[in-house]
């Protein structure tokens, strides 16, 4: 029995990864955010011959208001995802009760653009709302559904605890390092850890880690590059 219903994709679970895109986008920007930014204003008050103290200070600075900043604009930004959502719901409440004939032939014809013929498009329409007429609309019209809602609250926490966690690693690394050599240790580590997160990110995401580190890398370096520069010059000039 076990392996029929296998057969049939009875029981089975779905391996598709769209399910992960939102918590999985805020983690992911959150600790490449975390580890890049935090890495980079060390490197910039290194650079401009910064004390230990005042580099490790601006390194938990930076942790503190990066991570509060992350959460406050992944949550506005998904809220107002989420009130699109709610509106155009709102919508489609109102036309199933004013128009509900007019509702099923358009449900109707959006089974029929996708293959169906129009008699097994409009008994599949009349089906599927007669058992949850605004969730039919919902996912095959406004193409909402469960998986792909907004969540402005996870996306926030997500946000921050990933912001959080990434700034640790360089902010731990410019605790324990030698002050006349903070900038090699935070660049190679930040570096080491942003590889490691591009990887990891693009293996979750279905994509390929070797394409995915070297991107994250490569933009993490030139970051990285720019701001030590601006601070090196500053350094200089004051």
């Amino acid at each position: 029995m076990k392996a029929i219903a296998e057969h049939k994709g009875i029981g089975k679970r779905s391996r598709h990864r769209t399910g992960k895109s939102g918590w999985l986008r805020a983690a992911v920007l959150g600790a490449n955010d975390g580890i890049l930014s935090t890495s980079s204003l060390v490197l910039g008050v290194a650079a401009a011959h910064g004390s230990h103290r005042s580099v490790l200070i601006a390194g938990v600075a930076s942790v503190v208001a990066g991570a509060m900043s992350m959460a406050a604009g992944e949550y506005v930004s998904v809220h107002s995802q989420k009130d699109s959502e709610q509106a155009d719901l709102a919508i489609e409440r109102t036309e199933l009760r004013t128009d509900n004939s007019g509702e099923h032939a358009e449900l109707a014809a959006i089974y029929v653009g996708r293959g169906l013929d129009l008699p097994l498009a409009k008994q599949v329409a009349d089906k599927l709302m007669a058992h949850d007429a605004l969730g039919a609309h919902a996912r095959d019209e406004l193409g909402l559904t469960s998986a792909l809602k907004a969540r402005p609250i996870q996306a926030a926490l997500a946000s921050a605890g990933s912001f959080a966690v990434g700034a640790a690693m360089p902010l731990l690394v410019t605790a324990l390092a030698p002050e006349p050599r903070i900038a090699g240790f935070v660049s190679g580590a930040s570096l080491l850890f942003l590889a490691f997160l591009g990887g990891l990110a693009a293996r979750v995401g279905g994509a390929g880690v070797i394409a995915g580190a070297i991107r994250v890398t490569f933009w993490g370096a030139l970051a990285m590059a720019i701001t030590a520069g601006v601070g090196n010059l500053f350094g200089r000039l004051m």
